[in-house]
């Protein structure tokens, strides 16, 4: 099989020929800026560029030749847009790591040796303090309360680092011809490989409303404040059908899978009950997978960390056909549950390899056994692609990486 029958295969519910595999196509279950620095020395090739393309969560886009080494199937669209070196500037945010970073983020190094970063209203938008590794979100534009209209409602995005930082490409969005380049873009690339193609979409609602008043806010107005919570999504609703519609217009015809995102759990369950998603966030969710199929042959995917198991029917009956990054170490999502319960439904994009406790305290012996497991249960009939939950962090030694990668190639010589 070629890397993108072998994804789609997974996708359709048929067992490909061998284990398909994620790195670095998505930027929340990929790896760090500072895991990459470490493992490309551990590789002996530090000529390889360590491009951050998540500037907020500080993720590096891995080199083809790392990602054809390890057996990668999938590539995020991003990667190939900016490719111009004068796009880049090297920036050492943690000491003796130097990456190359968008041009347009330009942090600030603080006499405590934190990091401010502004964004396009001039304002700090993100903080790193000192011993960090990532940014913090500083404003929360709707903590008072909620505006009377939402004719600022993109502004009020720029101010948070979720809407502030873009992702690429998106973050050429305003750019003349942005959308012809977008396509034309994606088809150089989808010329060049045989790859699966995967780009982030966003469209998140809950997290939005996160982001916008604060959690513990949020939380509260969807019992307290109803109103303005539909008030709030359906505007978020009118921004994100309009974006999808030009998304889907550029490139539907050609990517193999549109990432939404919305974080629903914690480690200890879903956020709120199954009737709460249903009320607000159900038929949305539909009503931009029902979009995505009506007007592109993509497949759905919806980003979702923690422990959302009582959520799983909700979102496969709203049409989302891949999670990620399965959260295996949260609670009622051990592998064989979700396996049994779900395993016809949906496929399961992750869950591989635990990042909380193992890969970056076991030995690369006990990794390879914990993931010739997950493998074992998930990859039974297809629905599964290899990728760790959530992303590969900075204390996790490259020994492991490699080991997780050596442990897939192992299992399907074996199987």
């Amino acid at each position: 099989m070629t890397s993108r029958e072998r994804i789609l295969s997974a996708i359709n519910h048929r067992e490909p020929d061998r284990t398909p595999v994620d790195l670095g196509a998505t930027p929340s279950s990929g790896i760090s800026v500072v895991a990459y620095h470490n493992l490309l020395k551990y590789l002996g090739k530090e000529g390889l560029k360590n491009h951050a393309f998540d500037v907020i969560q500080q993720c590096t886009q891995p080199d083809m030749e790392i990602l054809d080494m390890f057996g990668v199937d999938v590539l995020d669209v991003g990667r190939y847009f900016n490719t111009d070196p004068d796009y880049w500037r090297e920036i050492e945010l943690v000491k003796g790591v130097p990456a190359l970073y968008p041009k347009w983020f330009n942090p600030e190094r603080q006499s405590d040796d934190s990091w401010l970063a502004p964004g396009v209203t001039g304002e700090y938008i993100g903080k790193m303090p000192l011993g960090a590794t990532f940014f913090d979100q500083m404003i929360f534009p709707f903590i008072e309360s909620y505006p009377a209209d939402y004719k600022m409602l993109g502004y009020e995005q720029s101010r948070v680092i979720w809407g502030g930082f873009g992702f690429t490409p998106f973050d050429r969005i305003n750019e003349p011809g942005f959308w012809e380049l977008l396509r034309a873009k994606t088809f150089e690339l989808r010329a060049k490989t045989d790859k699966a193609l995967l780009l982030g979409v966003g469209c998140n609602l809950f997290e939005w409303g996160t982001f916008l008043r604060r959690m513990d806010n949020f939380l509260m107005d969807l019992y307290l404040d109803p109103l303005n919570v539909h008030r709030l999504l359906d505007a978020l609703m009118e921004s994100h059908i309009a974006f999808l519609e030009k998304v889907c217009r550029a490139v539907g015809d050609v990517v193999d899978i549109l990432k939404f995102g919305d974080d629903l759990g914690s480690n200890l369950g879903p956020f709120i009950p199954v009737e709460t998603y249903h009320e607000f966030f159900y038929p949305r969710h539909k009503q931009l997978c029902d979009f995505v199929k009506s007007h592109t042959s993509a497949h759905t995917m919806l980003h979702c960390c923690g422990g959302i198991y009582e959520l799983m029917p909700e979102l496969i009956n709203a049409g989302f056909e891949i999670i990620n990054p399965v959260q295996i170490s949260a609670i009622n999502m051990e592998p064989a549950r979700l396996k049994n319960e779900f395993g016809n439904d949906v496929t399961f994009w992750g869950g591989g390899c635990d990042t909380k406790s193992i890969l970056n305290r076991a030995t690369p012996s006990q990794v390879k056994e914990h993931v010739k497991q997950n493998i074992a249960i998930f990859g039974k009939g297809g629905g599964f692609v290899f990728n760790t939950v959530h992303n590969i962090m900075p204390d996790v030694p490259p020994a492991n990486i490699v080991a997780m990668f050596e442990a897939i190639k192992e299992f399907d010589l074996n199987k």
